[in-house]
């Protein structure tokens, strides 16, 4: 087959069979979770008793609307925003493994792949921010790159801890490397989050709530002070692209957090060289990444909103040396074993 006829199927079928199902699972989580912790009923119309269907009639409702380009917007710039966030949620679905034989591209720089296109998204919010023509998206646009730059680099540095210890930049070989561990000498194979990165997955979290500017970082929309930030001026199916992107952006990071740190596919007790693993793979890192998923729906619901200089005091003075800490901890951890 071509190659690039190939990439194209590929990320179709990454995108529609399970980029998007992820999203409006975690979409309707979060629209239970967030009713049962205010002891309310949540949506029960929409797909009989339990509202499964509301997710899919919210996207219904947007595609309605009207899609609206202000007068003083850069109407080029302003329509494409969406699509670059999109896309890079996109591509990161690509390099994740669900089983042994189960990626869509397995790449030896996957690490380097995933920081690269996962940075996408900072480009497309500016974009949104700055061709809107109004001073509250320009403000969330600005919010929201300073944001996405300060906690890009504690990311990255957790990754890299992950690296060290695992001697690859491959996310499959991330997980055979916990799936094969060694503790000093012994046969104990346990994931990373056991075995030397629990720092690192606090710090990886911590970044990825702020990269998805969700409650307590979600000072780029700040209802209270910019309205919507960057979002304001979007309506119908593109307000439903970065609606989407989102929850598609929260499904990819907890499944990056699940490879990394929590050996992705693999459980303990299992051999990685099953042949049963690419039935059982996916099955196991849909489970790990609908818990992390609630984690995160339950920070949202649960903590304060940052103020700006907290967020940023929190990045550069906290999570960055901590970070850099890890990767020392790491390296020596690593010779010790």
């Amino acid at each position: 087959m071509n190659f690039w006829l190939l990439v194209v199927v590929k990320v179709l079928v990454v995108a529609g069979a399970v980029m998007l199902p992820g999203a409006l699972l975690v979409i309707f989580g979060e629209l239970k979770i967030s009713a049962h912790m205010q002891s309310r009923i949540g949506p029960y119309f929409a797909g009989g008793r339990f509202g499964w269907a509301q997710p899919l009639a919210d996207g219904l409702k947007f595609m309605q609307k009207e899609d609206l380009v202000p007068a003083a917007a850069d109407a080029r710039v302003y329509r494409l925003a969406p699509y670059i966030v999109l896309i890079s949620t996109v591509a990161i679905y690509v390099i994740i493994p669900f089983g042994p034989d189960l990626t869509a591209r397995d790449l030896d720089l996957g690490v380097f792949f995933l920081l690269a296109v996962s940075s996408l998204s900072t480009l497309g919010v500016l974009m949104a921010g700055w061709s809107s023509g109004n001073k509250y998206s320009l403000m969330g646009g600005l919010r929201a790159a300073a944001q996405l730059i300060a906690y890009e680099l504690p990311m990255v540095l957790a990754v890299v801890a992950v690296a060290v210890q695992a001697g690859t930049l491959s996310l499959g070989g991330i997980v055979q490397a916990q799936a094969h561990t060694e503790l000093f000498g012994a046969n104990i194979h346990l994931p990373y989050l056991i075995t030397g990165q629990l720092l690192g997955f606090l710090i990886f979290t911590t970044a990825s709530l702020a990269e998805l500017a969700r409650i307590p970082f979600d000072m780029p929309i700040a209802e209270s002070e910019l309205t919507m930030g960057y979002l304001t001026e979007y309506s119908g199916l593109r307000f439903t692209m970065f609606f989407l992107g989102e929850y598609a952006g929260m499904v990819a990071f907890t499944a990056i957090a699940a490879t990394l740190y929590l050996g992705g596919w693999w459980l303990p007790g299992l051999s990685p060289e099953a042949g049963y693993m690419n039935v059982v793979g996916p099955i196991v890192l849909v489970t790990k990444v609908l818990l992390l998923s609630f984690l995160f729906i339950w920070f949202r619901w649960t903590w304060p909103r940052l103020r700006e200089d907290q967020l940023q005091t929190l990045a550069w003075k906290w999570l960055i040396p901590l970070s850099l800490a890890n990767i020392v901890g790491t390296a020596l951890f690593k010779v010790i074993m």
